[in-house]
């Protein structure tokens, strides 16, 4: 029994760990799944999935899957639409279930996100998701 006032430590066993490549080479010649989070109100979406696919062609990826959560006003409210399902995962708990099954049916090699992600959503992600996962921003230079 844990006393009023103590801090419960949960462990959930050791987090698998997957080489750190550079990103061009982690995409040449693996299979690709995309994620984005959206907006209900982004009609622009595709476009930006689009220039995401792009971009992983570019670095020898294949593209073999998209998916897409759109937060519209009905889940939250206008002033919450484009604030992430969760801090964790940015997704809601059941799409990052299904973006999970699929990577892991299509065996896919790496999940590419459009939204940026902090580390610790990476690590969520890749544990779920059974494949590195990394984010859009990473495929674009930065302009000077």
């Amino acid at each position: 029994m844990v006393e009023p006032g103590a801090h419960r430590v949960w462990h959930h066993g050791p987090v698998r760990q997957y080489p750190v490549r550079p990103l061009a080479t982690a995409l040449a010649g693996v299979d690709v799944a995309l994620v984005g989070l959206f907006p209900g109100k982004d009609r622009e979406y595709g476009a930006k999935l689009d220039l995401l696919a792009a971009a992983v062609r570019a670095q020898g990826g294949r593209v073999v899957s998209r998916h897409v959560q759109r937060r519209g006003v009905s889940a939250g409210g206008a002033a919450r639409m484009a604030e992430p399902f969760s801090r964790r995962t940015l997704l809601s708990p059941g799409k990052a279930g299904e973006v999970a099954r699929a990577c892991r049916a299509a065996e896919v090699g790496v999940a590419v996100f459009l939204n940026p992600l902090t580390p610790h959503q990476r690590t969520v992600l890749t544990e779920l998701f059974g494949c590195p996962v990394v984010s859009g921003v990473d495929l674009f230079p930065l302009s000077p």
